[in-house]
């Protein structure tokens, strides 16, 4: 079986505050972790009501420091808002403190608005400063070298495992030409998939982090007893990506009556963008969903799926995790 890892976009949902998504997180991530998930991912977004993993570094320690095995890593960190110092040092001090389980998935997304952006105090100039940021990251974990002013403490010497994270060509050729893992964004951003994944494969260039291509794939999976039951479930993201589009990003909304009730909620048009954003979606039974993602997996042939589900209601969330588990078993 291919392994499974988790995508937790610490969801705020209506009616909750942080805490409690917080205690949440925790849950499922002990609860993928029993469940024999690989990692669990927290993504870094500001200025956004309904996500709560904003100070991803701090909620990662929370969560590897009530885990044990499974390991915990950013999907990612937004590096144009940090230093890479920085980056490193926060991430040297948890593979210190959890050596062996931390992963750094780095992007080169603000993961926010332009007000936000400015907020963040850092003042990046554009796409192209990326590769060299993530260069000088990359350089603070090998060991200090003489004559060497800088150095990350901890960080220097820790093993970190670094991912690139990309929804584009750009990630997939800079991965490919760092040696390092690649993830794809195709759980909202699909549109490059095939043709990123066939550059990435093409372009490869060995590294002393990594030998050969390794492919990620995050994919939106929901699961419940019966279709239609999995169907309503999704109407909660489905109602949220229509709130970002509009420029009203809120708090996470419960799902609508039934699955046709979303053409109610939106237009054609918004129905439309919000059908090709989450294209990459297995929403189902466990039957169906096991289908699914074999269908998906054989199509793109990746060396790891990424699954995330923004479900409204938690148990309704840590259930869809176990259905899947035991179909794709």
């Amino acid at each position: 079986m291919i392994p499974l890892s988790i995508l937790d976009l610490a969801p705020v949902t209506e009616g909750s505050n942080a805490a409690q998504t917080f205690a949440n997180t925790l849950d499922l991530a002990r609860a993928g972790e029993r469940l024999g998930y690989r990692r669990y991912w927290l993504a870094e977004h500001h200025n956004m009501p309904g996500i709560a993993s904003a100070a991803t570094a701090v909620l990662i320690g929370h969560v590897a420091g009530g885990t044990s095995t499974i390991r915990v890593g950013a999907g990612g960190i937004m590096l144009p808002n940090h230093a890479p110092l920085q980056v490193a040092e926060q991430f040297g001090t948890l593979a210190s403190l959890y050596p062996g389980r931390i992963d750094l998935g780095l992007g080169r997304a603000p993961g926010t608005d332009q007000p936000a952006t400015h907020a963040l105090r850092r003042y990046y100039q554009g796409a192209e400063e990326f590769p060299a940021d993530v260069a000088e990251l990359l350089r603070y974990f090998e060991p200090v070298q003489a004559g060497q002013t800088v150095r990350a403490v901890p960080g220097a010497g820790v093993a970190v495992e670094a991912w690139i994270l990309g929804s584009s060509l750009f990630g997939a050729r800079l991965a490919a030409a760092l040696g390092l893992p690649y993830a794809f964004a195709s759980h909202f951003a699909p549109d490059a998939l095939d043709e990123a994944l066939a550059l990435y494969r093409r372009e490869f260039q060995a590294s002393a982090r990594l030998a050969k291509p390794q492919v990620m794939l995050a994919l939106n999976v929901v699961a419940a007893d019966t279709d239609a039951a999995a169907a309503r479930l999704f109407t909660t993201q489905q109602q949220a990506f229509i709130n970002l589009r509009r420029g009203r990003p809120g708090l996470v909304p419960p799902p609508l009556a039934s699955a046709a009730a979303i053409h109610d909620y939106c237009t054609p048009a918004e129905k439309a963008g919000v059908d090709r954003a989450l294209a990459c979606a297995v929403i189902g039974a466990p039957g169906s969903v096991r289908d699914g993602i074999a269908a998906f997996v054989a199509r793109h042939r990746p060396d790891e799926l990424l699954l995330t589900a923004n479900i409204f209601d938690h148990a309704a969330r840590v259930r869809s995790f176990e259905l899947v588990m035991q179909a794709c078993r």
